[in-house]
């Protein structure tokens, strides 16, 4: 499973704009779709809201696609 850093410029990121960001997804509008069909753990606990904020030092791992963090 790869393990891949996700710059970001702002204070934080939501989780449907990290989705897009990290390349998961092609655009912004496949974000609730993805949530609801793959289980993504943000901090190890479970999380499906497309609004959840991530902030840097934050870890995201999508079951088959790998783990990301969010670096600044």
């Amino acid at each position: 499973m790869k393990n891949e850093k996700i710059k970001i410029k702002t204070e934080y990121i939501t989780l449907g704009q990290f989705l897009k960001l990290a390349g998961v997804i092609d655009t912004g509008g496949m974000a609730k779709w993805f949530l609801s069909e793959h289980e993504i753990y943000v901090n190890n606990e479970l999380e499906n809201r497309r609004g959840k904020k991530l902030v840097p030092n934050d870890e995201i791992k999508i079951i088959g696609f790998g783990i990301f963090t969010i670096t600044t």
